[in-house]
């Protein structure tokens, strides 16, 4: 059953960080358009967003401090699964963006908004294409060539969890 197109929309954007979910009140909305920042640690994980890992210049390679030092740390984020192969449904290597649909269409998001995961030991997960999920892992600010474009992340993966907005 697919989604209803208004539900993956409001969790699209949710996840990127461009609303809250209607679960947060008006403290936390407040909170979603200040400066981004890491957020308190979820059991060891520094939960971050998209606004964040903007934070690479990916023509000049530059990194804000803030970024920099989550660089092999072990981090949660939001986002969307795409897989490196149409026909997986399954796969311990894929691609996680910000907002579903990307990197279907052309052009893709630019390198600071897509991270390649592999998730360690090889583990394989469902990649489910139409659901939000937190991904758990380490963060490397590093440069891969993915078959949908240029990427300026990797992550490490530890865990995959269904997004609850939290």
């Amino acid at each position: 059953m697919i989604p209803s197109f208004s539900r993956m929309l409001t969790g699209a954007l949710a996840v990127a960080g461009l609303i809250a979910t209607p679960r947060v009140g008006l403290e936390a909305q407040q909170r979603a358009t200040a400066p981004a920042a890491p957020a308190a640690a979820t059991a060891g994980f520094t939960s971050i967003d998209w606004r964040l890992l903007a934070g690479l210049d990916y023509e000049t390679g530059k990194v804000t401090d803030t970024l920099k030092k989550l660089d092999g740390q072990r981090v949660r984020v939001p986002g969307f699964i795409v897989p490196l192969d149409d026909a997986d449904s399954e796969g311990a290597e894929f691609l996680l963006v910000p907002y579903y649909g990307a990197c279907v269409h052309t052009p893709p998001p630019p390198p600071n908004q897509m991270a390649f995961v592999a998730m360690t030991g090889n583990k394989t997960v469902k990649l489910a294409l139409f659901d939000a999920v937190w991904m758990e892992g380490t963060l490397r600010i590093t440069n891969y060539d993915s078959p949908y474009g240029q990427v300026g992340y990797k992550i490490e993966g530890l865990t995959m969890k269904p997004y609850t907005g939290r």
